[in-house]
């Protein structure tokens, strides 16, 4: 029976992270996964799909060729050849955390865990039981697509996040249940390469986790490019025939029909809690995620969850830093806990939206006299020569004390800008370093530095 410090179970952004940090501090570590290394984010989530969304940004340049004085008459695209792409890109960085694991000198185990005792791991392997001793386990098996009854995937009609990154073919009526980050993404790819796109969302607005106003400026900029929102709107039934679908949908009080040929169901996600023999364990479960302490305990000694499974935020970067956390404190080593609204979300629809920290309506919730300030694209340089004049950046601030509460943008390549905001966040910044802070000329970040100025009454390009 092979006997370690840390037996880490999922090998995503989370568990691979974590083996590898614990592996830099001396603990013999093992990791065991049962389909994937790099689990859904590298091989079916977040590194896929970006992929697939340039492909989908360098088509709709081609299309506005004429605006930047050059001519690209006759393009098109190839579904199949834009998948493949995907895939490679995927697939090179999957085999990427296999080299990882090696160079780290950890072990790796491919087969399905459970938990037999405390400090004891199962392993189903394909030549049978594998027993794995351990001081320390690390839940990191991750989510799935939820499913809705009735609403359920089939891969042809119907399609999860994993069916839409390998299509059987490019839809040309399209239904979107949900628009958090993956429904909205996907609507934007599809879209933009001439799916006829609807999207239904049952709360008030599209990107509900959002700033509202910030939502309601990507809403406007989405049915711009012809996708159709239908908000505070609810799929009620799907009948399936041969090559379509018809939707009942509640909008309003009333359901009507509407036909499509393909349906992409992106309604959250549920923890991979089963078959772990967390119950048995003593480890509390709700709503399928694990209940954890701010230090990703589970209330049982020696027995951590991160990442997915161990609730909101679900993002792939949450879970590399609990990763690390986990490993320093296993360690010995004194760590902080992350504080989630200190997380940044990002989604790569166009136009890119990203935010950190709260937004307008919590932090007045929260009891917080603020001053807030804004910054369109329009009156940046750098948007202008870029040909994105449509964006908003929103920054948040504490009336009293000037912490940075809550930074909010849309536009060009906020995916990358926001990352300013998170460092000052973490920095525990005031507007003053802000303001106080040289930003180079012509960029996009100048923008982020106007609307701090706008919120204290100093901007100066509006």
């Amino acid at each position: 029976m092979a006997s370690y410090d840390v037996i880490v179970i999922g090998a995503g952004p989370g568990g691979y992270v974590a083996a590898i940090r614990a592996a830099q501090l001396g603990l013999k570590t093992v990791v065991v996964e049962r389909e994937h290394l790099g689990g859904i984010c590298l091989n079916w989530g977040c590194i896929p799909t970006k992929a697939l969304l340039r492909s989908a940004e360098v088509y709709h340049l081609m299309e506005r060729a004429k605006e930047f004085g050059l001519s690209a008459d006759k393009f098109g695209y190839d579904l199949d050849a834009v998948v493949k792409r995907s895939r490679k890109v995927a697939n090179q960085l999957a085999s990427g955390v296999g080299f990882l694991m090696k160079k780290n000198k950890i072990d790796v185990v491919m087969g399905e865990a459970k938990i037999a005792a405390k400090g004891k791991v199962t392993v189903k392997t394909e030549k049978g039981t594998e027993t794995l001793e351990g001081k320390n386990i690390i839940l990191a098996t991750g989510a799935r697509a939820r499913e809705l009854p009735g609403l359920e995937a089939d891969g042809d009609l119907v399609w999860t996040y994993k069916h839409a990154l390998n299509p059987p073919r490019m839809p040309k009526k399209l239904l979107v249940i949900g628009s958090g980050a993956i429904g909205i993404e996907f609507a934007s790819f599809f879209n933009t390469l001439g799916a006829d796109t609807t999207v239904v969302e049952v709360l008030d607005r599209v990107l509900p986790v959002e700033d509202e106003e910030i939502s309601k400026f990507a809403k406007k900029q989405f049915e711009k490019q012809g996708i159709k929102i239908m908000e505070k709107s609810m799929v009620k039934q799907l009948d399936r025939a041969k090559g379509k679908v018809t939707a009942h949908i509640e909008s309003g009080g009333k359901i009507e029909k509407h036909e499509f040929d393909t349906v992409i169901s992106a309604v959250g996600i549920v923890g991979n809690v089963e078959n772990l023999g967390l119950e048995e364990l003593g480890i509390k479960i709700d709503r399928t995620h694990v209940v954890v302490d701010q230090y990703c305990g589970t209330g049982v000694d020696g027995v951590y969850a991160i990442g997915d499974i161990a609730g909101a935020p679900w993002l792939a970067h949450k879970a590399s830093h609990e990763g690390v956390m986990v490993a320093e404190k296993i360690a010995g080593k004194k760590v902080h806990a992350i504080r989630p609204e200190s997380i940044a979300g990002c989604t790569y629809c166009h136009p890119q939206v990203a935010s950190v920290g709260y937004t307008e309506a919590k932090a007045k919730e929260l009891g917080y006299e603020i001053k807030v300030g804004r910054f369109s694209n329009i009156g940046n340089g750098k948007a202008i020569a870029l040909g994105e004049p449509e964006g908003l950046i929103k920054t948040i601030f504490d009336a009293k004390t000037g912490e940075l509460l809550g930074a909010h943008m849309v536009g060009p390549e906020v995916t990358e800008l926001i990352q300013g905001y998170v460092i000052g966040r973490t920095l525990e910044t005031t507007e003053a370093e802000l303001i106080d802070t040289v930003f180079p000329h012509p960029t996009l970040s100048e923008m982020m530095h106007e609307s701090v100025l706008d919120a204290y009454g100093r901007m100066i390009h509006l």
